[in-house]
């Protein structure tokens, strides 16, 4: 892993400083520790991935090595794949209940159990992966969302982002709204909700379900991720249709889950691994990701003859709409679903005029300099 020297040199000086970064986010416990110096721990972890999935699979496996390196030995962290210890949806469940001390995974897997989770993962037409950081280190997202899984005896830290992922893989065209009626899609989190709305029929399938579903019919289309992802799935030999822009999950956030009581028996320092650990993590992903993704797309489109389509605007539109609406009625049933999305929109509200004379106008500035 080049640049790990570097990286320790750098992380051991945060931890020295007391985790640096612009302020501490440590959770705070209520358990002092009480583990003798210089014991040794044997963890598991379970993900929502394949094993050694490329940027998933393989990011969980690059945090635990980075755990192990920069504990210098101490914490070492066994990876498990999705059903090799539990199925890629048990994961909430299993470090919840200490059947594993970490989990690897996306938050808007578990709506089911916390209807505010997809906030700390991805929403429709919601943050960038940049933005999504700075809400969860600099505008409070992170403190509501160690407050939504206290009572499941979790801990949780942002470890990755995708950035902006495709609109998905089609087996049809879709050349308006009205194409989305009785579209049977594989799309989870409110982008799912959203579809629903727009007449679709919605299914929720792991990873390692989708290629199957797809190429069987027993689904007309799927979003995964983007062309680094979708590339060693060989998506591209089940669907024609390849569609962009991501507007359902614009920069999903990849979660550890930490089991609070394994968490509290750790050393303070062993904690500050975690954290510093995850930020190592949090970067490295989305640097490949950004880095990966141009090339994979460009062997779909020139080597596999993939249809790249843009959806049309009537269709962006509709989907706008609905997501206002979703997110509004959520917000009016779940009292704590109302109170992230109150900070979730005031922190967007901020951001955007910033980005709109900064990135977006620099993004304009060099296309037409291109031109």
């Amino acid at each position: 892993m080049s640049g790990r020297i570097l990286i320790a040199g750098l992380t051991a000086a945060m931890l020295t400083l007391g985790s640096g970064c612009g302020g501490s986010t440590a959770p705070q416990t209520d358990t002092t520790s009480t583990a003798a110096p210089g014991q040794q721990y044997r963890w598991k972890m379970v993900t929502a991935w394949p094993k050694n999935f490329p940027g998933l699979g393989s990011g969980a496996e690059f945090l635990a090595a980075t755990l192990e390196e920069l504990s210098g030995g101490r914490l070492h962290v066994k990876v498990y794949g999705a059903g090799e210890l539990v199925g890629a949806f048990e994961v909430f469940d299993a470090v919840s209940q200490g059947t594993a001390e970490l989990g690897h995974s996306g938050a808007y897997y578990w709506k089911g159990k916390i209807e505010a989770a997809p906030f700390f993962s991805t929403i429709p037409f919601g943050l960038n992966a940049q933005e999504m950081n700075a809400w969860l280190y600099f505008g409070g997202g992170l403190e509501l969302w160690r407050e939504a899984y206290a009572p499941f005896n979790i801990i949780p830290f942002p470890a990755g982002n995708t950035g902006v992922q495709m609109g998905g893989w089609f087996n049809r065209e879709i050349n308006s709204a009205a194409d989305l009626r009785g579209l049977k899609i594989r799309m989870p989190g409110l982008g799912g909700e959203v579809l629903a709305r727009a007449g679709a029929t919605v299914v929720n399938l792991p990873g390692g379900e989708i290629f199957t579903a797809l190429q069987q019919g027993t689904i007309d289309a799927t979003e995964w991720v983007g062309p680094y992802n979708d590339l060693a799935f060989g998506l591209h030999q089940a669907a024609r249709y390849y569609y962009y822009p991501g507007w359902h999950e614009p920069g999903p956030n990849i979660e550890l889950l930490v089991n609070t009581d394994a968490f509290n028996g750790l050393p303070d320092d062993l904690q500050a691994v975690i954290e510093e650990s995850c930020k190592i993590a949090n970067l490295q992903m989305l640097s490949e990701f950004t880095a990966r993704n141009h090339e994979a797309l460009r062997t779909l489109v020139d080597e596999h003859h993939v249809e790249l389509r843009r959806f049309p605007d009537d269709v962006m539109a509709i989907l706008r709409d609905h997501t206002r609406r979703v997110l509004q009625e959520q917000a009016e049933r779940d009292p704590f679903s109302a109170k992230v999305y109150g900070s979730y929109s005031a922190f967007r509200d901020e951001v955007v005029p910033w980005h709109d004379i900064s990135l977006r106008a620099y993004l304009n500035a060099r296309a037409r300099a291109g031109e």
